[in-house]
Parts: structure tokens; C-alpha cells; sequence
């Protein structure tokens, strides 16, 4: 086990979009990262895509929903890097169908990684993170708040992790801190869509989100220095939640 006094950022869904775009922040500002992902495939091409030595971060295949995975990530984690300050639990996944073609098996799906994933997360990480006066943030959604059609687990779970977030900011603190980010409208970069002028004008900032406007905040909460802030959800969103849309 390393005995290193660095700080320790556990990113989950973390090989692509604003899990990436997190882990890659975190190294940047001196801190080692466990990187876990569902993906293999797509944990494999990190080493070129983050820069960072090899001895500042480790992959860990993860399917955040399955209790022994996290377990698992939990410990290699420790025995790599000896300590646990931050927790950031980002990996989710989006089912869009009408209603009556959602099966019981695409909710529980969506559950499991959304929802359960965290709670497992909070759950075998809160230990390591007490001890360093850690945090946890949790990745949800202004879909917590407002909707499209057809996506109704996805909308759920958000809404839930940030009542998760304060119950475990109550019940972890003040060893812990708990905050959630609820992300709007944010460009992934391997997302499917060409963004257009008026993409970015129904922003009252004036463009769509990227990753590394999340990353930004996710960085802001794990300073010791916000001490102060717990049980949080803070809507990162360009503004456009509370632009009044009325058709004429």
C-alpha cells in the first residue's frame, strides 16, 4: 500500500465526457485518481488521452451497480494509493422509450447505475473519507427538475440523488461533505449531435456546457477551503433554467 500524503479522487464513469474531463482536472491540480468505468475497451485508451504519468492513476473496470465490483475498486484503490479523500460518483446511463415499451429490466437498469451506484459508492468509500475529512460529490441532472418526454427512469434517478445528497450530507457530517452538480445542456465531445447558433443562443450565457465547466465545479467543492458547503445541489446550466419560454 502507498503511504503517499497526495490527495485521492475516486471519478466513476470517468473514460469519457464529464467523467474524463474531471479525472483529467483532478490530475492536473495534484491529485492521483482511480478511474473506474464499465468499459474496458474505452479504459484502454486513457493513457493518451489524460497525459499524466502512470503512477498518478489507476483503471478499474467497474460496473458501479454490482456490490463486489465496488468493493473491489474500493480496496485496489487503498492499496494503491493508501488513502481516499473524494468520491466522485458521475457514471449514468439514459434509456429513452415511450412508456409502455419500458421494460422492468431498462428501469432497474437505469437504477442500478444511477442510484445504486452512488449509494454503494457513499457506502464503501464514507469510512476512508471521514478519516481525511473527504467529500463526495454526485453527478445529477437539471433533468431532476424539469423533463423531456420518454425519459423516465434517467429523470427518477436524478431527482433522487439529490435528495440522496443531503441525506448522506445529515448522516456523514461533519467528517464528511456531501454536494451535488446538476448539469444542464453539455456538449460530450463523442456525442452524436453538430451544435447550431441557436443551440447556444436559448443559453442566457450563451452556449451549451462542456465538460470541463462541470469539472470546474466538481474541483471548487473538493476544497477544504468550502468547508462551509454541504447538502448542496448546484445547477450548472448556463442559466437555462430559468429562462421563462413562452410560444407565440
Amino acid at each position: 500500500m502507498s503511504q503517499s500524503t497526495e490527495k485521492v479522487a475516486i471519478v466513476t464513469g470517468a473514460a469519457h465526457g464529464i467523467g474524463l474531463a474531471t479525472a483529467r482536472l483532478l490530475l492536473e491540480n495534484k491529485y492521483r485518481v482511480a478511474i473506474w468505468d464499465v468499459n474496458p475497451d474505452e479504459l484502454n485508451r486513457l493513457p493518451q488521452q489524460l497525459k499524466a504519468d502512470a503512477d498518478r492513476y489507476l483503471t478499474f473496470p467497474c460496473d458501479v451497480s454490482a456490490e463486489t465490483d465496488v468493493q473491489r475498486g474500493i480496496a485496489q484503490t487503498l492499496e494503491r494509493f493508501g488513502r481516499i479523500d473524494v468520491l466522485v460518483n458521475n457514471a449514468g446511463v439514459m434509456d429513452e422509450k415511450p412508456l409502455e415499451e419500458v421494460t422492468l429490466a431498462d428501469w432497474n437498469r437505469v437504477l442500478g447505475t444511477n442510484l445504486t451506484g452512488a449509494f454503494l459508492g457513499a457506502k464503501y468509500a464514507a469510512a476512508e473519507l471521514a478519516k481525511h475529512r473527504g467529500s463526495i460529490i454526485n453527478i445529477a441532472s437539471t433533468r431532476a427538475f424539469q423533463s423531456e418526454p420518454d425519459t423516465f427512469a434517467y429523470s427518477a434517478t436524478k431527482g433522487a440523488l439529490v435528495a440522496l445528497t443531503h441525506s448522506l450530507a445529515i448522516s456523514l457530517g461533519p467528517t464528511v461533505r456531501v454536494n451535488s452538480i446538476s448539469p444542464g445542456w453539455i456538449d460530450v465531445p463523442d456525442g452524436p449531435q453538430t451544435l447550431r447558433k441557436k443551440d447556444h443562443a436559448q443559453h442566457p450565457a450563451g452556449r451549451v456546457g462542456t465538460p470541463d465547466d462541470i469539472a470546474r465545479m466538481v474541483l471548487f467543492l473538493t476544497d477544504p477551503q468550502n468547508d462551509f458547503v454541504t447538502g448542496q445541489n448546484f445547477v450548472v446550466d448556463g442559466g437555462m433554467t430559468r429562462k421563462m419560454i413562452y410560444v407565440h
